[in-house]
């Protein structure tokens, strides 16, 4: 009984010091040194996305308007047209129509009328849709081209196009895409792609 008393009171005496070891080496560990690995790293931080006027892909410099122009595809997806962060026409707000879309004006007779009234430093948007070139004859295309366009006197049929300018430019305007309606590289049947066009144009018309 005496042997075996002895083995017991050796091992509480053998736990106590393992015990007392693994408290002071606990109370020592330094939480420092602790390192991840590379691939358990921080997480990122949440990315934020700077919003801009139209959504553009960055924003304009003070003292510069913003705008996006976006053409129709095909006879299906009408126009858009932003300025300064305001939808001024859209298929949503369902104010597009087929031809030339300037404030819903497509009669020859009655755009003649609004490209003459249209004033020095007044900058005009526009967007195509399904066919832009049918019913403008050469008066038209003449006061576009005051405009700064450099492609309104070929606008054919069904041709897609978009443009920014402004009355009596001493130059053609930057802001200006085309593209021929062609059945060799058409996106859509009898259509060609859509077209955008955004940027920033100055306070001060160009």
């Amino acid at each position: 009984m005496r042997v075996s008393g002895l083995f017991r009171l050796v091992a509480l005496i053998f736990a106590l010091v393992t015990t007392w070891v693994f408290i002071r080496s606990y109370n020592g560990f330094n939480m420092k040194t602790i390192r991840l690995p590379r691939w358990m790293g921080s997480v990122p931080r949440e990315t934020r996305v700077e919003k801009t006027k139209c959504g553009l892909s960055k924003p304009c410099p003070e003292n510069f308007f913003s705008f996006k122009l976006s053409s129709g595809a095909a006879n299906v997806v009408g126009p858009s047209m932003c300025f300064e962060n305001h939808l001024i026409m859209s298929p949503v707000k369902n104010n597009v129509g087929r031809g030339l879309n300037i404030a819903l004006v497509n009669e020859p007779t009655a755009l003649v009328k609004f490209l003459k009234e249209i004033q020095e430093g007044v900058l005009v948007l526009v967007a195509s849709y399904d066919d832009p070139g049918t019913k403008m004859n050469d008066e038209i295309r003449k006061l576009f081209s005051n405009l700064g366009s450099s492609y309104a006197k070929q606008l054919g049929f069904r041709d897609s196009w978009v443009f920014l300018g402004a009355k009596d430019l001493k130059s053609k305007s930057p802001f200006e895409q085309f593209l021929k309606n062609d059945p060799n590289t058409n996106k859509y049947e009898g259509w060609p792609e859509l077209l955008e066009l955004e940027g920033c144009v100055p306070r001060k018309v160009f």
